[in-house]
């Protein structure tokens, strides 16, 4: 049974860094594509950046965030730099493999406060 476990939120002020991880359990498969999504109260949920054949990024991701995977493990990492208060949601781990359905983690809180 595949599961995703996020890890790495927490409490940060406004300028800081964190980096999130997720890891894959259960499978000996690879993802196709894994990347991060995230939700603040009230809003949809939203992509962050994905990565499978291309990278992609979220306009208010680019130029702060860097997602990266160790494939031979199915992990993803989300490195967070110059956080803001708006960056504040519940984090989710996304994976899918070929052909498949999509899979996600429990989540995990980024608060970006001072």
């Amino acid at each position: 049974q595949v599961q995703l476990v996020e890890s790495g939120g927490g409490l940060v002020q406004p300028g800081g860094s964190l980096t999130l991880s997720c890891a894959t359990s259960g499978s000996i498969f690879r993802f196709y594509v894994m990347g991060w999504y995230r939700q603040a109260p009230g809003n949809q949920r939203e992509l962050v950046a994905t990565s499978g054949g291309i990278t992609n990024y979220a306009d208010f991701a680019k130029g702060r965030f860097i997602i990266s995977r160790d494939n031979a493990k199915n992990t993803v990492f989300l490195r967070m730099d110059s956080l803001k208060p708006e960056d504040t949601a519940v984090y989710y781990c996304y994976g899918k493999k070929f052909g498949s359905v999509d899979y996600w983690g429990q989540g995990t809180q980024v608060t970006v406060s001072s």
